[in-house]
């Protein structure tokens, strides 16, 4: 199984301040990555980064190391097919441009599902079915 990783759940993964998303979280990735079922993108990894040094401090070396860590997932490049389809899915008012940029690059890599704690649970998106792992937490 391949599922897309949302920058919220690698950025819990190392966020102390929220142990039980953090334990989710852990899990989850651990596991995608040990299945080499996780995807994430060039936006996550570069959003993964930014929230790390901007919103909990942590030095640009140590976030850049972090960073580094999630290139064992599948990296989906944003090409411009998958730009433009954001930019149709972002007309329809459904999402925001970096939410259609999220959703169309998981389409792109035939994803099945979408880990995500900002988009709508449950929703399916041509076959792919968008979760959030911190539901009932």
């Amino acid at each position: 199984m391949t599922a897309f990783l949302d920058t919220n759940v690698l950025v819990y993964r190392v966020d102390f301040k929220a142990p039980e998303k953090q334990q989710r979280a852990f899990e989850l990735v651990n596991a995608l990555y040990q299945t080499q079922g996780a995807v994430i993108s060039t936006q996550v990894l570069q959003e993964f980064y930014n929230t790390l040094t901007r919103k909990l401090g942590v030095s640009p070396s140590d976030a850049a190391v972090a960073a580094k860590h999630h290139t064992k997932a599948r990296l989906v490049s944003l090409s411009w097919p998958v730009i433009q389809a954001a930019m149709q899915r972002h007309a329809s008012g459904q999402f925001s441009f970096w939410e259609a940029l999220i959703v169309e690059a998981a389409l792109s890599a035939g994803c099945k599902t979408l880990y995500s704690e900002d988009m709508q649970h449950g929703l399916v998106l041509d076959g792919m079915t968008i979760e959030n792992p911190f539901l009932g937490l």
